[in-house]
């Protein structure tokens, strides 16, 4: 018997294809952390690989692709109209010092690349440390299944969160 990839398979893959040439071939990113997680309990699956600009290293911009055991047993079976597909979410991280300011800006940004997905902002502190500092993560929701009809809009995606990097880095700084 064939292994037939998923879908979560091959847009990882791809994913992965178009990254890992924009560290090794243009050297315009860092690939700076990489998770591929089976969750024994539910059997669901999740994909992060997080990367930077080239040296920025305060910025980075994460791809994160995650399927359900329901998702993946209705591929596999061959379910006729049962789900199938992915969730992608796109997670910015970065520390900052004005959060009163700086999240409002973040979000500004994220809304020109993203204007019709959910966008959501976590802030972490450590109570006692002085001077405050803020680490946020920025989110990016895709609300809806993603599956191999997107395969192509991966480069376009990418780009978009280089060009975010690079605009929140500007803002970092």
């Amino acid at each position: 018997m064939m292994f037939d990839p998923t879908i979560y398979d091959n847009l990882k893959v791809g994913f992965e294809n178009h990254l890992y040439d924009l560290d090794n071939l243009d050297e315009l990113i860092s690939i700076t952390n990489r998770k591929d997680q089976l969750e024994m309990a539910r059997m669901s699956r999740e994909f992060v690989l997080q990367f930077c600009l080239r040296d920025c290293p305060d910025v980075t911009g994460e791809v994160v692709l995650s399927t359900s055991l329901e998702d993946l047993a209705a591929e596999i079976l061959e379910t006729p109209g049962g789900p199938s597909g992915c969730r992608l979410r796109l997670r910015f991280r970065m520390v900052v010092k004005e959060p009163e300011t700086q999240c409002p800006a973040i979000s500004s940004i994220l809304q020109e690349s993203w204007p019709e997905q959910r966008k959501l902002q976590h802030i972490q502190y450590i109570f006692e440390d002085q001077p405050a500092t803020y680490a946020v993560t920025a989110e990016v929701h895709f609300d809806r299944s993603v599956n191999e009809d997107q395969m192509g809009d991966i480069p376009v995606l990418c780009d978009h969160m280089v060009n975010v990097l690079t605009k929140l880095l500007q803002l970092h700084k």
